[in-house]
């Protein structure tokens, strides 16, 4: 099941976010506080972090900065409700938010772009691990090779299989 933390100063956005995600499944952890918020990061994994831009004690690019820090795995999302261009290309470029959300939001295109937003996470999750397995799977051939490469070398004769002129595998160095 997947978890999301969501950050806003405003209780009655996190009540509105609440409500519209309720029937997803999701586990929802909700903060009007980003230094709450950033304890909870350090303490709980999240698949995704959504965050308010505009903030009294910490702003949202900040604070999904230090989000990025914590758990660079988890994707990270910005809601506002200004269209600040330079705010969305900081964000981009040093949160590395991966979507940002306008107030007021579609309760429709929400729910759809943070079920995509959790779709492509899991894929990122799953690909992780399977370069870790592959990873693995490379050692282990890597150190079968290199015990091949030794074994040839100590013992040429060892490979060298010998056999008679029907196929049978001779056993001894008689024919």
């Amino acid at each position: 099941m997947a978890r999301l933390l969501l950050l806003d100063d405003e209780p009655a956005v996190l009540n509105a976010l609440c409500r519209e995600l309720r029937s997803t499944g999701w586990l929802l952890d909700t903060f009007s506080e980003p230094q709450e918020a950033l304890l909870a990061l350090s303490h709980n994994t999240y698949e995704l972090v959504l965050s308010d831009l505009r903030m009294p004690e910490l702003d949202g690019v900040a604070f999904l900065q230090f989000a990025r820090q914590l758990q660079p795995d988890a994707l990270r999302l910005l809601l506002s409700g200004d269209s600040d261009r330079e705010s969305l290309v900081r964000a981009v470029n040093k949160a590395e938010i991966y979507r940002f959300i306008s107030k007021p939001w579609d309760a429709y295109e929400l729910c759809g772009t943070l079920q995509t937003c959790l779709e492509l996470q899991q894929a990122l999750t799953e690909r992780k691990a399977l370069l870790e397995r592959i990873s693995r799977q490379q050692a282990t051939i890597d150190a079968h090779e290199a015990y091949l490469r030794d074994m040839r070398h100590k013992h040429p004769d060892i490979f060298t299989v010998k056999r008679a002129e029907d196929g049978a595998v001779l056993l001894q160095d008689d024919e």
